[in-house]
């Protein structure tokens, strides 16, 4: 049984091989079109649970990795499989959009702090109670994982946001298992410093 589904598995990776060479070799979008509609369910479900069920951003994050994939498969040259390679993008993704809204929200912090004259005080409480915990420690989160190395930012992104096992994660990022474990380890460590301000909810919400 275990026979059966690595021969399925590296049947599937040889067809890849093909539809991307054809992409390369002669732009064809129908080749494209082909690797979409095997690996799109795949993606969409990781940045489903990347995203917390926020199905539409999932979908629009999907929308920008396949895009993202497309410019780029002219240099894609086969040292991991289609699928984990697509599945870097997605991740990368998903790590753009947590880096930008924690850049806009650090700006809006700033202009709102610099304008104290344009809002009553109770106003002010009222806007700041707007904004939900979750979100602000995503926001911080964003922040967070930005700092880390990238072999770091994927082993997290993979491992807890994702929710995938160990030996999921490293075949899908074609890692030894010790490799996965070392750099998730190190990115744990320096999330748990860099997030301190939210302890314990950081660690219990985010890393359990």
């Amino acid at each position: 049984m275990v026979d059966e589904a690595f021969s399925r598995e590296d049947a599937q990776d040889a067809q890849d091989r093909l539809w991307v060479r054809q992409v390369q070799l002669h732009d064809d979008r129908a080749a494209f079109a082909c690797l979409l509609r095997r690996h799109q369910g795949m993606v969409r479900a990781l940045l489903r649970r990347l995203t917390r069920g926020d199905a539409a951003r999932a979908d629009e994050l999907a929308q920008e990795a396949f895009l993202q994939a497309y410019r780029a498969l002219p240099g894609f040259r086969g040292e991991a499989r289609f699928r984990s390679w697509l599945y870097r993008i997605a991740c990368n993704c998903f790590l753009q959009q947590q880096r930008l809204g924690a850049s806009e929200l650090a700006q809006h912090s700033e202009s709102l702090a610099e304008d104290d004259g344009a809002w009553e005080g109770e106003t002010a409480v009222g806007a700041q109670a707007e904004l939900p915990h979750q979100v602000a420690l995503r926001l911080d989160l964003g922040r967070a994982l930005a700092r880390l190395s990238a072999p770091e930012q994927e082993a997290i992104v993979h491992c807890y946001l994702a929710d995938l096992s160990h030996s999921e994660a490293a075949a899908l990022l074609g890692w030894p298992l010790g490799t996965l474990k070392t750099h998730l380890l190190r990115g744990k460590i320096k999330l748990k410093e860099f997030l301190q301000a939210w302890a314990p909810h950081a660690t219990e919400e985010v890393l359990p």
